[in-house]
């Protein structure tokens, strides 16, 4: 009896002591697993809203810098502001100017749109005469700052005083006159309020904390701060360490964990250079990490409870005991089971294919691999540098093919598992359908040593990143576009001029400076309705005059410029003329029909200039004649007088 009793002991203690080594091993695991995968949870929801609130934030300011930009080139301004000395105390003129900034604070539904002349310091928005701008007084620090940068346009947040002293984001442009000096600033505002509406979506949303910084490092925009007061954002305990990692970096994306009070955090942080700001996501993980670790806690008294009510029935019902034990143990298998679909779910949604190389023996190492290849053409057995060609010849597009072949290259393999480096990565576009249709893709590799043969091997993942580079050609493509003729605007069609001239330094080319004549009076005589429709139609004519590859663009409000290459004088001659006649024509708007008409200067490179701002100078010189000898004709930089049509 005692020895039965003795073990009866040992077993339960035996049982005891396996369920709390099992319930402690799966515990712990469990613990470790869920905290990678919250970790990561983290990384990707931040990096995800850190994303959103970029393209946001771009797709907003996008237009209103594009209309201020338009409004600082529009010749009309430039004429009322050529007037204001003869007119200050003409109210009509303020009247006039007043309806100007209404029109176009009515149309894009802007808070405030404003001009100051810098010869009178007068400051005019869409209700008339403000108020006249003095050095010294703080209210107008951000005007003086501006015309001292020299830039063509930036931002500031400040009170509306214009409208019931709300916060406001400005974008100020400068208007330049022919010899370059300043004339005045134009531009327009809207409430801090959206831009606010829109972080605390994310932050509700997603449970992060997102800021838009300076290049000074005052937080510009969040959701309890604007920039009308500053406040250091790297003044607070956390950033302070983080000023020069943030500040300094002006070309992507950084994003990692750095050490604060209460435990690590995550920080996403870009750099948005159309604004000069740096958006800053910061995700605190203190709160979720608590609730981690007091899910642990329950889990050790769950154990703890269990393991009292097991030693209290083990004498009685040790069969069911140990069948207990069966269930509990193919309970925790089918969690593992579970997590293991889901991660291979989610792998499986990430990438395409993964394969396996074994890069030593120049060959494959999985079957799906093999499968792969021979779909491809490529007989079992064939090397795997062979099968590389085969690829790049059946499936990648002929651009990027050499770069694909010397980037995973067996040679180039093993040199950088010489050199330290474990992965390759190389973008390019692949088809699947015999190159009908091409797709981009990333294709990303995991080095590393196989014991067990002795051999170096990669593992290769293919994501389809198709979506991701058009979304980012389409916002490129949007900011280099007029928002209202769909042509160039100034800065792409400069970059592009200048891209050309310096990638053929000694090319012909023709350098066209167009300007719709007697423009004022359309906008006069039928209104900024009329005056657009004559702009948008004047572009489609002289878009579909030039190739798919020769530059046009809208620099101002009726000037626009064409560049393209041509023999010589006589063809540009020939062009012109061409041009004169296709832009003779009517116009119908809803207020009327009028008659347009055009006058061009010309100046070619080389003999006129080599660059973009001689052959503008000189082209400019060349329309200014033709304007001088009655419009509606052409003039070639050189000639002796215009040529009328």
């Amino acid at each position: 009896m005692i020895m039965k009793k003795n073990i009866l002991l040992r077993t339960n203690l035996l049982v005891c002591a396996v369920i709390v080594l099992g319930f402690a091993v799966s515990s712990v695991i469990s613990y470790w697993s869920n905290q990678g995968i919250f970790l990561k949870d983290v990384e990707n929801v931040s990096s995800l809203t850190s994303e959103g609130i970029y393209y946001q934030i771009e797709s907003i300011f996008t237009r209103p810098v594009n209309v201020s930009l338009t409004m600082a080139n529009d010749n009309l301004l430039k004429e009322f502001l050529a007037d204001e000395e003869a007119n200050l105390r003409n109210p009509s003129y303020v009247e006039t100017l007043r309806d100007y900034l209404n029109v176009y604070r009515a149309k894009y539904g802007y808070d405030s749109v404003f001009l100051v002349s810098t010869r009178t310091g007068r400051y005019y928005h869409f209700n008339g005469l403000d108020r006249v701008l003095t050095p010294g007084n703080l209210e107008n620090e951000w005007y003086y700052a501006f015309l001292k940068s020299g830039a063509e346009h930036s931002l500031n947040i400040d009170n509306d005083e214009a409208a019931r002293n709300e916060i406001t984001v400005f974008i100020n442009c400068r208007i330049t006159g022919r010899d370059g000096s300043t004339r005045g600033v134009v531009g327009v505002g809207f409430r801090i309020d959206h831009l606010q509406t829109l972080l605390d979506d994310y932050e509700k949303k997603f449970g992060v904390a997102a800021y838009l910084v300076g290049e000074d490092g005052n937080v510009e925009v969040s959701t309890e701060r604007t920039g009308y007061k500053a406040v250091n954002l790297f003044r607070t305990p956390a950033f302070a360490a983080l000023k020069a990692r943030i500040l300094n970096d002006s070309d992507g994306r950084q994003m990692f964990w750095y050490p604060a009070e209460g435990g690590d955090r995550y920080l996403v942080t870009q750099y948005l250079p159309n604004l000069h700001w740096h958006l800053v996501v910061e995700n605190d993980t203190r709160g979720l990490t608590r609730k981690l670790n007091v899910q642990f806690y329950r889990n050790v008294l769950v154990i703890v409870v269990i393991l009292v009510c097991v030693l209290l029935t083990i004498t009685r019902v040790i069969r069911s005991y140990n069948a207990q034990i069966i269930r509990l143990t193919r309970a925790v298998e089918e969690r593992e089971r579970k997590h293991r679909a889901v991660f291979q779910e989610a792998t499986e949604q990430l990438y395409e294919n993964i394969y396996e190389l074994d890069i030593t023996h120049n060959r494959t190492a999985s079957e799906a691999t093999e499968r792969y290849f021979e779909s491809l053409g490529a007989a079992l057995g064939t090397p795997y540098d062979e099968c590389l060609c085969i690829v790049a010849g059946k499936q990648i597009k002929e651009e990027f093919r050499q770069g694909y072949l010397d980037t995973f290259s067996r040679e180039n393999v093993l040199r950088a598992y010489r050199e330290g480096r474990n992965s390759l990565q190389y973008d390019l576009m692949i088809s699947s359908d015999g190159g009908g249709t091409y797709y981009w893709i990333r294709i990303s590799t995991h080095i590393f040593h196989w014991d067990e043969d002795d051999s170096i091997r990669m593992l290769v993942y293919r994501q389809n990143i198709d979506a991701q580079k058009r979304r980012e050609r389409s916002l490129f493509d949007q900011m280099r576009r007029d928002s209202l003729t769909g042509l160039c605007n100034k800065a792409a069609t400069q970059e592009d001029i200048r891209r050309l001239l310096q990638r053929e330094p000694g090319g012909t080319f023709a350098f066209f400076i167009l300007d719709v004549d007697k423009f004022k009076d359309v906008n006069d005589t039928l209104g900024h309705g009329a005056g657009d429709a004559v702009l948008v139609e004047f572009a489609r004519t002289l878009r579909g005059q030039f190739r798919e590859d020769d530059v046009v663009g809208r620099i101002g409000g009726d000037e626009f410029v064409a560049f393209c290459r041509l023999p010589g004088r006589e063809a540009a001659r020939k062009k012109a003329a061409e041009l004169v006649a296709a832009l003779r024509r009517d116009v119908r708007a809803e207020a009327g029909t009028c008659s347009i008409t055009a006058s061009i200067g010309v100046a070619l490179s080389p003999e006129s200039g080599r660059e973009f701002e001689t052959l503008y100078r000189n082209a400019d010189r060349a329309l200014y004649r033709t304007k001088e000898k009655g419009r509606n004709g052409f003039t070639l930089h050189g000639d002796a007088r215009a040529t009328p049509e």
